[in-house]
Formats: structure tokens, sequence, C-alpha cells
């Protein structure tokens, strides 16, 4: 959605003593599902002597991690090479080398693009085979060329990962866990299933083996990933294959762990059993991204998103009949080829049916190689300008009420860390929300009750109750 972060601090780890010590600076574009896979590579190359630093300008290896989903995402990819690029010049007049390695969707789609137009590129590699990377770094020292690894691999690349020995995400308390990846669904928009490829999981002793060595690092909630993460059919240890409601059940068990949420998930995905776990379930949640795009059945039909507007306003009256303080976010294209003014009235509908927290909502850009690009009716670019225009307005002022109605409640807020100002401790509610409050840094780490005093920006004003700052 936009991320980027620069260098691996979320990969600190002991150094390898039995490999020679090099710099390694990774860029992430993207998704969360990027951010994990980022410090999985760092996993991967940490045995060759890889350490993190924070810059790229002293790095031996430079990793761009790339998302295709937004607009121009190429183009983005091409401007920052040719900043790297200049980095790697200046290091080889001064006797260093740099590889530079091109990672993720981007790398997946235009990988061969990427050679022709930036030969000073060592590595390009899809998000399927970033376990092979150190193979990769020796087959391009040895060739003295670049090395191309796009296709996706018979085995599934967490078969062969190193174990991940501390949270992947910057800080203690939260973490991201991926668990399930690609996409069988082929919305038309979207290049998911072209560059992930097939939805596949991981295996439940795997999952809850790295959600454990989380737990004991310190982490106290975890973000499960996928891209249909509520697809998640992983092999259990009993043969079985276990869905995402069982393995959640398994997770709250581990001692520690007290937050549980998951993203992204799909509505046709969305099973009795799973919106029967948002009402027994205490660790998961009350916070759902349940992802729509479109108000419009029409809309919905051309985008090959399997369900209707109704059912996707059922499917939230199921689960907050099982969860009355459940709150949703989701995501809306708007300008889906053939969108009418009707088309989007109907989204517009929807929004003030169902009433959103949170939402991400972007213009329909075509991606290449998808059904929609090719598709007759675009809609103009001013027309896609003005109807976002007046869709953010509806869902930023629906996010403005639900953070006002926390005002005057007393919340659970898990610390996570110090806040700007002096003696400010920050945290999340279980909504996601940041929560300021003035108070010990003893707290931090711990999820405690603070009474919501003010609605900020983006963000959340609170007190503490008075047995919580001794406590």
């Amino acid at each position: 959605m936009g991320l980027r972060q620069s260098g691996v601090a979320a990969m600190t780890r002991t150094p390898d003593h039995t490999a020679p010590s090099r710099a390694l600076h990774v860029i992430t574009w993207g998704c969360q599902m990027n951010v994990y896979d980022s410090a999985r590579m760092g996993d991967v190359l940490r045995p060759l002597g890889y350490q993190p630093v924070d810059t790229p300008d002293t790095a031996d290896m430079i990793i761009l991690n790339t998302c295709h989903i937004r607009d121009r995402a190429a183009e983005k990819v091409f401007s920052e090479l040719g900043r790297l690029r200049l980095i790697k010049e200046a290091r080889k007049a001064e006797g260093q080398q740099t590889i530079i390695a091109v990672a993720g969707c981007v790398a997946q789609a235009e990988g061969q693009e990427i050679l022709a137009r930036a030969p000073y590129v060592d590595i390009v590699l899809g998000p399927q085979t970033y376990h092979r990377l150190p193979e990769m770094v020796a087959r391009a020292a040895r060739a003295g060329r670049a090395v191309i690894e796009t296709d996706f691999p018979a085995e599934q690349k967490f078969d062969f990962l190193p174990e991940a020995e501390a949270p992947q995400t910057p800080g203690n308390y939260t973490a991201f866990l991926t668990i399930q990846e690609g996409c069988d669904k082929f919305c038309s928009f979207c290049v998911v299933p072209y560059t992930r490829g097939a939805e596949s999981s991981r295996t439940v002793q795997s999952v809850l083996a790295e959600a454990r060595r989380m737990a004991d690092s310190g982490v106290r909630e975890i973000s499960l990933l996928g891209q249909n993460v509520n697809a998640y059919h992983g092999e259990g240890p009993d043969g079985t294959v276990w869905d995402l409601t069982r393995l959640a059940y398994a997770l709250a068990d581990i001692p520690g762990l007290t937050r549980i949420r998951y993203t992204t998930s799909h509505p046709r995905d969305m099973n009795d059993a799973l919106i029967a776990a948002h009402r027994d379930l205490p660790a998961l949640m009350p916070f759902l991204h349940l992802p729509v795009q479109s108000g419009s059945d029409r809309i919905l039909r051309a985008m090959n998103r399997g369900h209707t507007a109704d059912e996707y306003r059922d499917l939230v009256r199921r689960l907050r009949a099982a969860r009355p303080d459940l709150a949703l976010s989701s995501d809306f294209i708007i300008g889906h080829p053939g969108e009418t003014e009707e088309d989007f009235e109907a989204t517009m509908q929807l929004v003030r049916d169902v009433g959103f927290a949170l939402a991400y909502s972007f213009k329909y850009s075509p991606r290449p190689g998808t059904p929609a690009a090719g598709a007759p009716l675009q809609v103009p670019e001013d027309v896609k300008d003005a109807r976002l225009q007046a869709l953010q307005k509806l869902l930023r002022e629906q996010q403005d009420a639900f953070n006002a109605s926390m005002v005057g409640k007393t919340v659970p807020v898990l610390f996570t860390g110090k806040g700007r100002k002096p003696g400010q401790i920050t945290g999340r509610s279980p909504w996601l929300q940041p929560v300021h409050v003035i108070g010990p840094d003893h707290l931090i780490g711990q999820t405690v009750p603070v009474h919501i005093t003010e609605r900020l920006t983006n963000s959340l004003g609170g007190l503490l109750e008075e047995e919580n700052v001794y406590a």
C-alpha cells in the first residue's frame, strides 16, 4: 500500500563468524508480505556473512524488493535503479564490488526488461525463488553475468528457508508471519496470480514453530499474512488439512501470544467456522480487512470477484452478529473499465450501508497482462479523479466518526514503544488505532486499559487508569 522501508533493521541477528562479514541493504516496496520476504532474504544470506546496514552507500549487496500493484510500478523501479547504479559505479572506482538484485513482483513480471534496460543489475528473482539466493550470488560471481530466476519452482520456498530467529518487524512486540501465498481467484485487474503463482500454504508445524520463536523473543501480537490468507489450507501434524480457524486456535494456545490478526482476506473464503472464531476466540482481534473493490454487481462480475454486493452486505451482517464490536477495513478500485455513474453510486451506497473504520481506495490502473488492461470503455482519468475524491471524502468521514466513537471508552492497548513527546508511550488498540498516553516505560510490551480522551488526526489520545501507572 505504498509502503517503502529502507534497510533491514527487522533482521538483527547474531553474526555468523563462519563467513566474512558483508554489508546488505534491502529496500522494500509494497505490502506487509514484502516486508516479511525482505527479512527472510536476510535470513537466507546470513550464512554467507551478510549483515544489515541502514544505507546503500556502503553495501556489498543491495536488494530492491518490488511491488507491481500500483500504477507505474516498473518505472519507479527503473528510477530507483538509476540511483543505485551511481552507488555501484562509485564503489567500483574505489575497488569495491556491489551486487544489485531486483526481487519481488516487478522482477517476476518484467525480469527480461529489467536486464535489457538496466544491464548493471546482477540478479533478478521472483518472490517464489528467494530461497535460492545464495546459489544465485555464487552463479553471478562465477559467470560474471546477470542471473535471472523467475520461474515458479516445483518446490515450495518455505520448505528450504532457514529458521527465522527473531521478529520480522521492527520492535519486539508485533510481527508479521506469512502463512499463505498466491491466488487462484484471477480478478481481472490483478497481477498477483501471475507474479505470486497459485495458492499455497505453509505447514502447520512450520507456522507454529516460527510463532513460538517470536513469542519467546517477546512478540505479543502476530499478523498472519497471505494474498488470500483465509484460504489457508496447511498440512497439519496429524496429516489432515488445517484451515485458518484451526490454525488460529492453535496459535492462541502459545504462551505469550495475546493478539492475532490476519490479512488479506477474500469474501469467498470467509466461512461459518471463521466467523464463529471471531465470536469465540478472544485473541482474534475485532478488526478485519475484507476487500470488496466495488459496490456494483455489474462491475464485480467484470472484476471476476465471485460475489455480489448484497452477498458482501450479508457477510458483514453475520460477522457483526458474531462480534458486535467488529470494525472493518476494505479496498476499493475506482474507474474499472466500463464503470458508469450508476456503478459508482452503487459503490458509494455500499459504503454508506456498511460503514468502514478504515479503507484503501485507488484509481484503476492497467496492469500489463491482465484481462482488464485491454478491456473496452476505459474510464477517463478526470472522471476517475472526481469519483475517487468523492469516495475518499466519504471514507474519511466514516474513519473520523469511528475514531470519535472511541472517546470516553476504556480500551485495552498493547504498548509497543516510546512516543515522540517526553514521557509518552504509544501502542495499538484492538482496532489498530495508534494510541498515545503519558506513562512509564515499563508498560511497553504490556496490554493495559486506557481511557480514551481525544481523537487526534490519525490517532487517539488517552489516560492510563491510576492503578496501571505503578503496576
